[in-house]
């Protein structure tokens, strides 16, 4: 049998050099999301967010990016799960988007905020019923006695709002403002390519290459 230490691939399907890359890393995230998007890729949306709490503990979790500009990255969940108490107690923050049928990782870091509250209302407006009722029937990351608890209060809260809920206090966006986001391109060998974008105390964008 193959053991862990065996299973490995080489890189070769593409290459990342700072002639190549946009000068603004936003521009550059969304060149390679579109290609991911066009190679029609699973969930390429999907991203692992990564908190830590007041003491340093950290935690991660896959969850959706719903959003990407000049201001940062924007995803929504509920205010009070595991990620919204680390958020609070720390609004340092990294996402990793992972696409690995072309072979590329994006980091990003930087400070965490809240999205206004009338850009959640927009977006809560936008999903289906299905998961607005599910906003206000989870308690999210506490504890719960049984799987019936959790049907038992969707219907009372489908009951209670119809096909209208407003959005719960508890749940909206997040916008991570990054300081710094890296571009890494498997390479053979593992010699990979790795582009550093670092923001400076003007708002511009510094690049650089790092060693793989």
């Amino acid at each position: 049998m193959i053991t862990l230490a065996e299973l490995r691939k080489d890189y070769a399907r593409g290459s990342l050099d700072e002639a190549s890359v946009d000068p603004n890393p936003i521009r550059q995230f969304d060149i390679w999301f579109q290609q991911a998007l066009d190679a029609k890729l699973p969930e390429p949306n999907t991203m692992t967010l990564a908190t830590a709490d007041a003491d340093g503990r950290p935690s991660a979790r896959i969850l959706l990016i719903k959003g990407v500009d000049e201001r940062g990255f924007v995803f929504y969940t509920n205010y009070e799960s595991r990620k919204g108490q680390d958020l609070a107690a720390n609004p340092q923050a990294s996402l990793l988007f992972y696409w690995i049928e072309l072979e590329r990782q994006v980091r990003v870091e930087g400070i965490v905020e809240k999205t206004s509250e009338q850009q959640s209302d927009a977006y809560f407006a936008s999903r289906p019923l299905g998961s607005r009722i599910g906003a206000w029937a989870s308690e999210q990351s506490r504890v719960i006695p049984s799987r019936e608890l959790l049907e038992a209060r969707e219907k009372a809260f489908a009951a209670q709002f119809g096909e209208n809920p407003k959005r719960p206090p508890h749940w909206g966006g997040y916008r991570l403002v990054p300081a710094t986001i890296e571009f890494w391109q498997g390479r053979p060998s593992r010699l990979h390519d790795r582009i550093l974008y670092t923001r400076d105390a003007n708002n511009h964008w510094r690049l650089s290459r790092l060693s793989p």
